[in-house]
C-alpha cells in the first residue's frame, strides 16, 4: 500500500508554514498599530464583540496553522495536496484579514469585520493556493492503482482436537493520536479565551477528542469467543463478533478514505469497522449479510484462525 513520502509531507507543511510567517511577520509589522485587546468575535453583522489579548491571539492562531499542519502532513495523499494548500490558504487569509480589520484607530470607531468582503477575500486566496498546490503534485512520482477490492480467503489455520488458540496485536493510528491531542489541547484554551457561540469550538474538541483518542490505539483479539476489538487504553468503546455471528473471515486492502471515508468507527451501508489506517484489514463476513473490517498488520493469520475457530465451532 502507498505511503506517503516525504516529499510529498514536505509539501503538505510547506503552505502553512509560509501561512504562519506571513501573518507572524504581519502582526509584528503591525504591532504598534493594534489595539491592546484584538477583536477576534464578531455578530452577524459584522461588529466585534468578543476580544483576546495579543500574546493569546498568537499562541491560538499560531496552534491552529500547526494543528492543520500536522493533520495534513499526516493524512495527505497525492491527490489531496491542493485541499492541503487551500487549506492553509483560506486559514492563513482570514488570519490577515482579521489583523487587517483591527488596524483601526480608536477615533474611527469600533473594529468591524465584513463578512462577504474578508471572507471573499480568503475564499480567493485559497483558490489560487489550492491551484499552486495542484501543479505542485507533479513533483511527486504518481501512486500505483490501488488493487480491485477483491479478497482473499486465507486456508483455515490447522488445530489439533482440543488445541486451544489465540492471536492479539495491538495497532493504531499516529494521525488520530496527533489529531485528538490537539482538538484536546485547544479545548480549554478555547474555552478560556473565545465568548459564547465560540466556546462551542472548545466542546466540539472535547467531543472529538476524547472518543478519538480511545480509539487512536486498539486491541484485536481472535480466539474462542470470536473477534474482540477493544480500545488499548481503556476498556471501552468495544466491538465484539461472537463466533456464532461469523460465516468467514478473509483480508483485504482498505483505502480508508475511498472504503470507510475516514478513519476511526465507520458505519457505511451493510459494513461497519475499525479503520485506523489504510491497508490490510482483518474482514468478517457476518450471519446477517454484513461486514465488520478492522485495519491490523498480520490479518492473514487472524483469519486463518477465526475460520479455524468458526469451522471447530459448527462442529461442536
Amino acid at each position: 500500500m502507498n505511503r506517503a513520502t516525504p516529499r510529498l509531507r514536505a509539501l503538505a507543511a510547506l503552505p502553512f508554514v509560509l501561512a504562519l510567517a506571513v501573518h507572524l511577520l504581519l502582526f509584528a509589522r503591525w504591532r504598534d498599530e493594534l489595539p491592546a485587546e484584538l477583536a477576534t468575535h464578531f455578530s452577524a453583522g459584522g461588529e466585534a464583540d468578543g476580544w483576546t489579548g495579543p500574546t493569546a491571539y498568537v499562541l491560538v492562531s499560531t496552534a491552529l496553522l500547526l494543528g492543520l499542519a500536522a493533520g495534513w502532513t499526516a493524512l495527505v495523499r497525492r491527490r489531496y495536496l491542493w485541499a492541503a494548500w487551500a487549506t492553509a490558504g483560506f486559514a492563513g487569509g482570514l488570519l490577515v484579514q482579521l489583523l487587517r480589520a483591527n488596524r483601526v484607530d480608536d477615533t474611527f470607531g469600533p473594529v468591524v469585520f465584513s463578512p462577504g468582503m474578508d471572507l471573499g477575500i480568503a475564499l480567493v486566496v485559497a483558490v489560487v493556493a489550492g491551484a499552486a498546490g495542484w501543479a505542485l503534485g507533479s513533483l511527486v512520482p504518481a501512486e500505483a492503482e490501488p488493487s480491485a477490492p477483491g479478497e482473499a480467503d486465507p486456508s483455515v489455520l490447522p488445530l489439533a482436537a482440543g488445541e486451544a488458540a489465540r492471536w492479539s496485536k495491538d495497532t493504531g493510528s499516529r494521525a488520530l493520536t496527533v489529531l485528538s491531542v490537539l482538538a484536546l489541547a485547544a479545548a480549554p484554551v478555547t474555552l478560556l479565551v473565545a465568548t459564547w457561540p465560540g466556546a462551542l469550538l472548545g466542546l466540539l474538541g472535547l467531543v472529538v477528542g476524547v472518543p478519538g483518542l480511545a480509539l487512536a490505539r486498539v486491541r484485536v483479539t481472535v480466539d474462542r469467543h470470536g473477534l474482540t476489538v477493544r480500545s488499548a487504553l481503556v476498556p471501552r468503546p468495544r466491538v465484539r463478533v461472537p463466533l456464532d455471528g461469523v460465516e468467514g473471515a478473509g483480508v483485504r486492502e482498505i483505502d480508508a478514505m475511498a472504503d470507510f471515508g475516514g478513519w476511526g468507527y465507520r458505519v457505511r451501508a451493510h459494513r461497519t469497522g475499525v479503520v485506523l489506517r489504510s491497508g490490510e484489514a482483518l474482514v468478517v463476513r457476518r450471519g446477517s449479510g454484513r461486514e465488520f473490517a478492522v485495519t491490523v498488520p498480520d490479518a492473514r493469520t487472524a483469519a486463518a484462525l477465526l475460520n479455524a475457530l468458526v469451522e471447530r465451532h459448527g462442529k461442536v
